[in-house]
């Protein structure tokens, strides 16, 4: 058996399909560029960069939390809080599907990687004490 709880495993493969939706959006936005069909080339490719960027950023993160580092609740943490962010910004512009999924990924993958079973896992000295 595994001593990684399903916490843990919730919260690294939100955090790594964040990642992965993210490169999504960079390697479109590289397509469109590519292609011709981007309204503003001087856009599209700063775009593109930053999305392959970050995605790979979140799942070299997703990555750490699944091998139980320390150091990679924070970032999960600090994701999700900018993707309820982006969830406002969903609902604000009326698309309330895409805001409510967005919102449910952030607050299951926040609840995961704050749970008491994420904490014992990621600093078993703390439970000595």
């Amino acid at each position: 058996m595994s001593s990684r709880p399903v916490t843990v495993v919730a919260a690294a493969a939100l955090e790594a399909l964040i990642g992965l939706a993210a490169a999504v959006g960079g390697l479109y936005s590289f397509f469109i560029a590519v292609t011709g069909r981007a309204g503003d080339l001087t856009n599209a490719i700063p775009l593109a960069a930053l999305g392959l960027g970050v995605g790979a950023l979140l799942v070299f993160v997703a990555r750490g939390l699944w091998q139980l580092r320390e150091w990679a609740r924070t970032p999960v943490f600090v994701t999700q809080l900018f993707l309820a962010v982006v969830s406002y910004y969903m609902f604000t512009s009326g698309q309330y599907a895409i805001g409510a999924v967005l919102l449910g990924v952030a607050v299951c993958a926040s609840a995961a990687v704050l749970s008491p079973p994420t904490t014992a896992a990621l600093f078993p000295e703390e439970r000595g004490k």
